[in-house]
């Protein structure tokens, strides 16, 4: 049975199916940029010319990692969430008691007490550390580079090169500089290919594939849920991610802010905060976007569900199921009596009944819904569910009017926090900074 999106409640509340037809109606301008684009090299996420050459890449160098007890990443927001997401989802024995390996370790933050506690516990000899960041210069990776760059060569002295890997711009930037000075394994994030896009590509399969996850089934999903896109462009409109994209746009004109990204899949739960910075650092712009609101299910009913459900209707959902989860063990029948409906019942029975219900209850809490139900949970579903959000994320950018492929909010406290630390050629940020420092603060302890 192939994945579904059900959308029997998607236009319910102020939402009805004629807000579509105007999205509709743009379906041929859109399949010529999409056409133009794709074309002209500028959309890798969806035509991924870069995979005969990763294959190629990554055949000699897996073995290579599978020497290691422990993989280091260092890297941030589009550089950490897709390889989290397929660690808790493919290969979640790590979070789990009597593990033996191999271990992930994520280093996406700036936490000295975390990133001391990291470089004290592991072992320089049994690490391998991967370095990604697209532009070479992110700071936060930089500083965490230049550290842990220290720390391997304090340990193993001249061979510190070979247990460092990056993952960056194939011609440019600080990362490719060090690479070609060092000698250092480099792997390509091709022009074009955002961080918050680039999952699928080395960024997140070279972690996958030192996990043991089948990184190339990943790629077989998205390139299925790519194919009439990139093929036959002008097949968008029947395309369920432009329907999506239709949607979410009808969820923006008729006022709602907020979009929930409700899983029920316990194990791709990490892919909600993936998926909420693709979509709020491609749609965020210009005044507009709906912000996304990762959940859940079943931890969220018992938390912020109760907003979901009765707090100001400004929400649309994304309510994420698949129909063949594991069930687990039965109960026996000696289940207490008040509870003699459980007997004899999986516990997975549970998990259905309870998504059953909160979708039941969003809908008639007047929540507009769309059910995405996927077939199986394996990675070559994850890579088709993660393509689809990317191609609705990139189709709702075009049909707002904004560019969802940049960031420039995003850039401008970059350049303030760079101004901050000294780096110089930021005369306007200094003087901003400045400014603001020098305001009257207005302080009360508690």
């Amino acid at each position: 049975m192939p994945h579904s999106l059900e959308w029997s409640r998607a236009y319910t509340a102020r939402l009805s199916e004629s807000d579509a037809a105007g999205c509709e109606a743009r379906s041929a301008e859109l399949a010529q940029r999409l056409a133009r684009e794709t074309a002209a090299g500028e959309l890798p996420f969806l035509s991924m010319p870069y995979r005969a050459k990763l294959e190629v890449e990554m055949a000699p160098l897996t073995p290579r990692l599978k020497a290691y007890k422990h993989m280091l990443v260092l890297g941030i927001g589009g550089s950490a969430l897709g390889a989290r997401a397929m660690q808790r989802a493919f290969a979640p024995g790590q979070d789990g008691p009597g593990h033996k390996g191999p271990w992930l370790w994520i280093a996406d933050n700036v936490c000295a007490e975390q990133f001391e506690a990291l470089l004290a516990k592991l072992s320089p000899s049994e690490t391998v550390v991967v370095c990604i960041s697209k532009s070479g210069g992110t700071i936060e990776t930089l500083a965490q580079y230049f550290l842990v760059r220290d720390w391997l060569k304090a340990a193993l002295g001249k061979c510190w090169q070979e247990q460092m890997i990056v993952v960056t711009d194939e011609r440019k930037g600080y990362l490719r500089e060090e690479a070609v000075r060092y000698g250092l394994t480099a792997l390509e994030v091709p022009d074009y290919l955002g961080g918050r896009y680039s999952a699928l590509s080395a960024v997140g399969l070279l972690p996958a594939a030192f996990l043991g996850i089948d990184w190339q089934a990943l790629l077989d999903g998205a390139a299925e849920v790519a194919r009439p896109l990139v093929e036959q462009p002008e097949s968008i409109a029947r395309h369920p991610s432009f329907a999506l994209a239709c949607w979410a746009k009808a969820l923006e004109d008729h006022g709602y802010s907020q979009l929930i990204f409700f899983c029920y899949i316990p194990q791709w739960a990490a892919y909600g905060p993936w998926f909420g910075q693709l979509w709020a650092e491609s749609l965020g712009k210009d005044g507009k976007g709906v912000m996304p609101v990762p959940a859940t299910g079943v931890t969220d009913q018992h938390s912020i569900n109760q907003m979901f459900l009765d707090g100001p209707r400004d929400k649309g959902c994304i309510f994420l199921t698949s129909r063949n989860q594991a069930q687990g063990r039965n109960f026996g029948m000696d289940v207490p009596e008040q509870w003699a409906w459980l007997r004899a019942k999986p516990f997975g029975s549970l998990l259905e009944a309870e998504a059953l219900g909160t979708r039941m209850a969003l809908c008639k809490s007047g929540v507009p819904l769309v059910h995405i139900e996927m077939s199986d949970t394996g990675p070559r579903a994850a890579g088709a569910l993660m393509m689809l959000l990317e191609a609705a994320t990139l189709f709702t950018g075009w049909l707002m009017g904004i560019n969802p492929l940049d960031q420039p909010a995003v850039e401008l406290g970059k350049r303030l926090a760079n101004a901050r630390l000294g780096a110089g050629g930021y005369p306007r940020e200094e003087a901003d900074l400045a400014a603001y420092l020098a305001a009257p603060q207005r302080k009360e302890s508690f």
